[in-house]
């Protein structure tokens, strides 16, 4: 029997990304009360919560898992960070989002660096490697994985969540931005409007792939990473983009 996954648009090899046939929805929810993803018709001024950067639909066979990828892990009670020390000392590659905060300790001005994303980080590996980590619940019973749940005939089975590379550098790119008015979020996001997806070319944001979309009325790009995290770049002119077909 073959089994079709609806996965997020790919990049393709000549550098360009493929356009999907539709667009599915899918919530913020954690993958133990997502419901199962299918495709629906998308329309504009969705909200991040629903939003879903497209689907392509993809074989998954045994194959696949021996293909090293950009994985999604969550953690419980603010345990991301240590998680990720524990996986990037014994040779992970990872990539951890924070940013630097200026706050009161004691009554003196301090530099904290803090999550970007609460609980979430990111890891590159196959899927089996990552596995050891996921299941390790000596070490790190807090680690699970992010799950997105197909059908397989009259089951229903989960598959990690694949993050596509191209994504995964334009949220590195986002995060490294010394811009501050930028949004970088897992939680809901008020409305806005999406539209073409698009390449940024120059400035701060140069190579950022994602949709061009209104946030309190300026024009940005926002990368929308299966329902779980939403970057979205400050004001981009129009000169600075240009569109992906």
């Amino acid at each position: 029997m073959e089994i079709y996954e609806r996965t997020s648009q790919d990049v393709c090899a000549e550098g360009g990304v493929r356009m999907p046939p539709c667009v599915g929805l899918t919530s913020n929810a954690l993958p133990e009360a997502r419901n199962i993803v299918s495709s629906t018709s998308s329309q504009t001024g969705v909200s991040t919560k629903s939003a879903f950067s497209g689907i392509t639909s993809k074989r998954i066979c045994s194959k696949e898992k021996s293909v090293p990828h950009w994985y999604a892990l969550r953690t419980t009670y603010g345990r991301e960070k240590k998680a990720y020390d524990y996986m990037v000392a014994r040779g992970v590659t990872a990539f951890y989002p924070t940013k630097d905060v200026v706050k009161l300790v004691k009554g003196k001005r301090k530099i904290i660096t803090e999550s970007r994303l609460p609980n979430i980080f990111f890891a590159y590996g196959t899927e089996e490697e990552i596995k050891t980590y996921v299941y390790d619940n000596v070490n790190l019973p807090f680690l699970r994985f992010y799950y997105r749940y197909i059908h397989v005939g009259c089951k229903i089975e989960k598959t990690p969540i694949i993050v596509p590379n191209y994504q995964m550098e334009s949220l590195k790119i986002v995060c490294a931005a010394e811009v501050d008015d930028i949004i970088i979020s897992n939680e809901e996001i008020p409305k806005f409007e999406t539209g073409q997806l698009v390449r940024i070319t120059k400035g701060a944001f140069a190579g950022v792939i994602g949709t061009v979309a209104r946030y309190k009325g300026q024009q940005r790009v926002a990368v929308i990473m299966n329902g779980l995290v939403t970057a979205v770049t400050a004001y981009i002119p129009t000169p600075y983009l240009d569109s992906i077909v």
